[in-house]
């Protein structure tokens, strides 16, 4: 690979971004072999221009705060020697209420729990509402039938598993384990003093992206699975609810992570590179191993889509979508986040990618903005 070469062509589509695709403020950043080849940041954090957008903005990354909670969670299993075929119920009794005694952890990492809304009102912002109304709720599918997206209900579920196994919230289980001593920007419950340090969230245009026909279609219908799974549990008002200070220290493991796109790359480039960080052992190969293999594969019943997830990871499966959100790698997996951020590691060629930006785009997919530095990075 030629490192210059691919450091102007990144550099290149960057700008791009900026001058024909509307981007207010933006960073990216490639790990190989274990080392940042490439940082980049520009705009601003917010539309009137006042604070300019630095390698150090921190902003809200939505879904993509799910890879790193995935993590957290297989970690733990791994180090309390439970298989993902292990029903919740051993750590959760009350899961187990309303037909979901069978369900395992490989089913709610998979998003094949068939609860990805819920039928009780709970607010976003009441974790233990949530987690009575997750308890009482009956899946919305036959268990081992097919996968659905868990917009939200996702990270109340590896929340709780982290609290009744390790008895602290994963944000702060994320903290004490990855973000302090990899030294990552990245917080799952932002404390206040970094508060002034976040970029405005600003919606994207309507439009009907590539491959997601179906996914609008179900999205503009209030009775849709979609449409219920994405506003379930409620309180969080879309993008406008993302900018308030009590979204950011909420600490949902679904969709809650911000920090800087430094941090997401060099988390992934850890997976990427054996697990290892500072010739130091933290994540154990077995975890890698789970976090490679699609353990699932077909059409989502919620994104409305075909894809595929290894356990609570997304993997590029070129025969079912077009767009390559992981390049050309088969051993590659990430996790984008809602309107453009994305994130992933490739082990095969020890490349880890991530972008994030404030200026959302109308899609449920990452866009050529970072997609076309992905395919630049595998050309």
């Amino acid at each position: 690979m030629d490192v210059l070469a691919l450091r102007e062509e990144i550099e290149r589509i960057f700008k791009l971004n900026f001058k024909e695709r509307e981007e207010l403020g933006a960073s990216v950043s490639v790990w190989i072999g274990g080392r940042e080849i490439i940082s980049l940041a520009a705009g601003y954090c917010e539309k009137e221009c006042i604070r300019p957008w630095d390698e150090t903005t921190l902003v809200p990354v939505w879904s993509a705060t799910k890879g790193l909670a995935s993590v957290c969670v297989l970690k733990i299993l791994d180090e309390e020697d439970l298989s993902l075929d292990t029903p919740v119920v051993e750590i959760w009794p009350k899961f187990g209420r309303s037909g979901k005694e069978n369900i395992s952890f490989k089913d709610v990492l998979t998003h094949g729990a068939g609860i990805p809304s819920l039928n009780e009102q709970a607010s976003v912002f009441d974790y233990e509402e949530v987690i009575r109304a997750i308890e009482m709720q009956a899946p919305l599918w036959k268990i081992g039938s097919g996968h659905g997206y868990h917009p939200r209900t996702f990270g109340f579920l590896l929340d709780e598993f982290v609290r009744r196994l390790k008895g602290i919230s994963l944000g702060q289980y994320f903290n004490e384990t990855f973000a302090v001593p990899m030294g990552l920007e990245f917080w799952i419950g932002l404390p206040q003093e970094y508060h002034p340090r976040v970029a405005t969230l600003y919606p994207g245009k309507m439009s009907n992206p590539d491959e997601e026909e179906a996914f609008y279609k179900a999205f503009m219908n209030s009775e849709s699975l979609t449409r219920k799974a994405f506003g379930s549990p409620t309180g969080l008002g879309g993008v406008s609810g993302m900018n308030s200070p009590n979204s950011w220290s909420a600490g949902w493991p679904a969709m809650g992570g911000i920090g800087t796109a430094r941090a997401l790359a060099k988390f992934y480039s850890m997976l990427a590179n054996g697990g290892e960080w500072d010739e130091k052992k933290i994540v154990s190969s077995g975890v890698l191993s789970l976090i490679e293999e699609p353990l699932v594969v077909g059409e989502d019943k919620v994104l409305c889509l075909g894809n595929a997830f290894s356990a609570g990871l997304m993997k590029g499966r070129n025969d079912l979508m077009r767009r390559k959100l992981f390049g050309s790698s088969k051993s590659a997996y990430g996790h984008p986040g809602a309107g453009g951020s994305h994130a992933f590691a490739d082990p095969e060629n020890s490349i880890a990618f991530a972008y994030t930006m404030n200026q959302m785009n109308y899609g449920v997919l990452p866009g050529p903005k970072a997609i076309d530095m992905v395919d630049a990075i595998y050309q």
